[in-house]
C-alpha cells in the first residue's frame, strides 16, 4: 500500500452544510474501504486547509478515483500528495549512487 496526504478545503456548499460533514466523513471512509484503500486518520485543521486526511491505497489510480469521487459531491476540493514512510525513504536514499 502507498500512503497519501490529502489536503481538504471546504467549498461554499460544504461550509453551508458543515453539520452534515461527520456523516459525509463516514461515507468517505466506507468508500475508501470498498475500493481497497484505508482512510487512516482525519484532522480538522486551520490555515490554508480545513482538514487533512492520511490514507493508504494500493496505487495512484485508486486514490485518484477516490478523491475525484469525493470532490464530485461539491462539498470539498482536495490536493493530494504521495507520502513515503521512513522505511521507503531509507530505501530511496540507499539506492542513490
Amino acid at each position: 500500500m502507498q500512503t497519501y496526504v490529502i489536503y481538504v478545503r471546504y467549498t461554499q456548499q460544504g461550509a453551508q452544510h458543515i453539520k452534515q460533514s461527520p456523516t459525509r466523513l463516514e461515507a468517505t471512509r466506507k468508500a475508501f474501504a470498498a475500493a481497497g484503500a484505508e482512510l487512516k486518520s482525519w484532522y480538522l485543521t486551520f490555515g490554508q486547509y480545513d482538514a487533512l486526511i492520511i490514507a493508504d491505497a494500493p496505487d495512484a489510480e485508486t486514490i485518484s478515483r477516490l478523491t475525484l469521487q469525493l470532490c464530485s459531491h461539491g462539498n470539498v476540493r482536495t490536493e493530494t500528495v504521495r507520502a513515503f514512510t521512513e522505511e521507503e525513504y531509507r530505501q530511496v536514499i540507499a539506492s542513490l549512487p
